[in-house]
C-alpha cells in the first residue's frame, strides 16, 4: 500500500547508517523536502515549515505565498516531511528488512537530526530566521528550539505542545484502536487495505479536530458541504483514505513520544528544556482546541524565557491552525507571524 500523492514531484536527501533514537540503524535513510522562494546571499531567511499529522508538503503548502502567512518573495522555506508520512522513510516504502509489521520507531529527535543534517549539508545553514509548525510541525518546530538554541532566531508554535499531554495520548490510542478493529489488522499488520478502518478513524478525528461550536453552527454549510454527512465524507473520510494505514500508526507513535525533553541533553527535564528555548517565540494554540488546549499552552509559554502567548479566537478548534477555509484565523495567523519576524 503507498499514499495516493507519493508521484508528486519533490526532493529528497538520502542519510546512510542512520540511527534512529530508538537505537536501530537504518542503512538508507530519506527525507523528502520541498522548497519555496530563494536563499539569500547571507543565508539569513530560511524558514523551517515542517509536516503535520497525516499531511505530505502539498497538503500545507497553501499558505505560502506573496503577501500570505509565509512569503516566498522574501523567505526561502523548506518543508522536510516527517518521517512516517509517506513520503520521507515511512512503513509504506521502507526496503527489506523493513517491512509489514517490521518498521521503526520515528521520533521527533530523529526527524530534527536529519533535517538539521539537510539545512548544513545542502544548503549551507546554520541558522533559521523561523521555525513554523502546526501540531505536530509545531512539535518538531520547539524540538528545534530546545536541540539547537543557538541554531534558531524565532518560533512559531501553533495548536502544539512541548510534550504530549496524557489526554492527548489517550485521543491517540482511541483513534489506534478505531484503525486497528478492521479485519485487515492481523495483530501485527494490515493484510489488506482497512478502508472500513480509515473511514471510521476519519468519523473520530472529526469530533476532535473541532470545537463543539463549529458543529453547533453549522460552519460546515458555510465552508461548501450540503450536509454533515457530506462534510465527514468528503472531508474527512477523504482525507484519510488517501493515507497508508501503517503509516498513520507510525505518526501516531512519534506524536505519542514527542517530549522537548526526551533525549540525552535535558534526560526528562521538561522545565530545563523549555528554559534553554533562546529564540524569540509564538505560542499559539486555538481557544477551542479540544487536544492542545490553550491552558496546557500558556502553561508551557510561561516557561519559555522569551515567549509569548496569543490564542487564536476561533471556534475551528484544532483547524484554527491550518484555515484554509477560515480567512478571519488566516489573517489572525498573518499579522502574528508579520510582527514576529519584525522584532
Amino acid at each position: 500500500m503507498t499514499d495516493t500523492t507519493s508521484s508528486l514531484p519533490y526532493e529528497v536527501f538520502t542519510l546512510p547508517d542512520f540511527r534512529l533514537q530508538c537505537g536501530m540503524i537504518v542503512p538508507e535513510l530519506r527525507l523528502a523536502y520541498q522548497t519555496y522562494g530563494t536563499l539569500n546571499a547571507a543565508r539569513s531567511n530560511v524558514i523551517l515549515y515542517p509536516t503535520s499529522y497525516g499531511a505530505q508538503h502539498p497538503d500545507i503548502d497553501w499558505l505560502i505565498q506573496p503577501d500570505g502567512i509565509l512569503d516566498p518573495e522574501r523567505y526561502f522555506i523548506i518543508i522536510p516531511n516527517m518521517f512516517g508520512n509517506g513520503l520521507s522513510s515511512s512503513p509504506s516504502n521502507l526496503p527489506e528488512p523493513f517491512g509489514p509489521g517490521r518498521w521503526p520507531l520515528f521520533t521527533h529527535v530523529d526527524n530534527v537530526t536529519a533535517q538539521r543534517k539537510l539545512l548544513t549539508e545542502v544548503f549551507g545553514i546554520e541558522r533559521l530566521a523561523l521555525a513554523y509548525g502546526w501540531s505536530m510541525g509545531g512539535q518538531q518546530a520547539l524540538h528545534w528550539g530546545a536541540m539547537f538554541p543557538k541554531c534558531v532566531e524565532r518560533i512559531a508554535a501553533i495548536c502544539t505542545a512541548a510534550k504530549t499531554s496524557p489526554h492527548s495520548i489517550v485521543f491517540l490510542e482511541g483513534l489506534r484502536s478505531v484503525l486497528t478493529c478492521d479485519p485487515a489488522w492481523s495483530g501485527d499488520r494490515f493484510t489488506a487495505r482497512p478502508e472500513r478502518g480509515l473511514r471510521a478513524f476519519g468519523r473520530v478525528y472529526a469530533g476532535w479536530a473541532l470545537s463543539q461550536a463549529f458543529y453547533r453552527e453549522h460552519v460546515y454549510l458555510k465552508v461548501g458541504y450540503s450536509s454533515l454527512e457530506d462534510f465527514l465524507i468528503r472531508d474527512w473520510e477523504a482525507s484519510f483514505l488517501r493515507r497508508d494505514a501503517a503509516n498513520l500508526l507510525s505518526m501516531i507513535e512519534t506524536w505519542k513520544r514527542s517530549d522537548i525533553s526526551d533525549n540525552d541533553r535535558y534526560q526528562g527535564d521538561l522545565t530545563r528544556a523549555l528554559a534553554s528555548i533562546q529564540a524569540r517565540t509564538l505560542i499559539m494554540p486555538g481557544s477551542m482546541d479540544l487536544y492542545f488546549t490553550a491552558e496546557d499552552s500558556q502553561a508551557e509559554a510561561q516557561q519559555i524565557p522569551n515567549a509569548e502567548f496569543r490564542p487564536i479566537p476561533s471556534i475551528w478548534g484544532h483547524r484554527a491552525g491550518n484555515p484554509v477555509k477560515s480567512p478571519q484565523d488566516q489573517g489572525f495567523i498573518r499579522t502574528a507571524i508579520a510582527e514576529l519576524l519584525s522584532a
